[in-house]
């Protein structure tokens, strides 16, 4: 089972432009159907606090365009898109949609950015969400939640075996991207697929980076800086295989330590 990561540079909050940024990316390559497509956090806007402008309208632009990704490739697929709440606050969400188009999870992000300012314009999400993908339990997260490993652990103790964690992580702290996504995965023993953005918005600069990792932290893809589609193959077996013959999660203790 395949997971494929695009990694591109996003046009700023320009949804059209973005859509066929993607379509063209996707045109030559060749995706198993069945696999998982991931994008990346506000996938068809960029890191914007601009929410009036980048939210879902009426006609849902970017669901809409996730399900019919979904529906050309017989795949499900994972984006970030945002919300608006009746106080006008945004919901910086990863939606996950089948290969029949049809949404089957919906994630919002738990830990906004207040560091970049996020948290005034954005609602915090308030539960962890998982859907399956073929035998795999997955749970999605997005960009600064990656810097809070007891969500993660959370997810573990639900039975989460694939991690997707969808950023507009800035080069800046690029070093602490691929070390805390190589880190999710070893602890917990899991797939890690963290797909960001490369590129430039109006204030920042990205590096890409985008990696996936296997359960003992080898790395299985890097995006590198540019833009490209990164792949991995993915082998739950191993993954439980590999739990049971080093059964570290066993022995979590639950209780709080004083």
């Amino acid at each position: 089972m395949n997971v494929y990561g695009i990694q591109y540079d996003i046009v700023w909050e320009d949804k059209t432009a973005n859509f066929e940024k993607i379509r063209s990316l996707l045109k030559p390559v060749e995706i198993e159907p069945g696999s998982l497509i991931v994008l990346s956090e506000m996938f068809a806007s960029g890191f914007s606090m601009n929410v009036a402008e980048i939210c879902e309208g009426e006609t849902r632009e970017s669901a809409a365009f996730l399900a019919e990704l979904a529906k050309t490739y017989r795949c499900t697929v994972v984006g970030g898109l945002v919300m608006q709440t009746a106080a006008a606050r945004g919901r910086n969400q990863a939606l996950v949609v089948d290969p029949d188009g049809r949404e089957c999870a919906r994630y919002c992000k738990l830990h906004p950015f207040t560091f970049g300012g996020e948290a005034e314009q954005y609602e915090a999400g308030n539960e962890i969400v998982t859907f399956r993908w073929h035998d795999f339990t997955v749970a999605p997260f997005i960009c600064y939640d990656l810097r809070f490993p007891e969500v993660f652990r959370c997810a573990v103790l639900k039975g989460v075996e694939l991690y997707v964690v969808i950023a507009c992580w800035p080069d800046a702290r690029e070093e602490h991207w691929m070390t805390l996504l190589k880190a999710r995965a070893i602890e917990n023993q899991a797939y890690v697929v963290g797909v960001n953005r490369c590129g430039t918005d109006p204030k920042l600069a990205y590096s890409g980076r985008s990696m996936i990792f296997d359960p003992r932290g080898n790395l299985l893809a890097d995006g590198a800086n540019e833009e490209e589609i990164i792949c991995a193959e993915l082998d739950r077996a191993m993954l439980l295989q590999y739990r049971c013959e080093f059964p570290v999660l066993k022995d979590m203790r639950g209780e709080m330590l004083e």
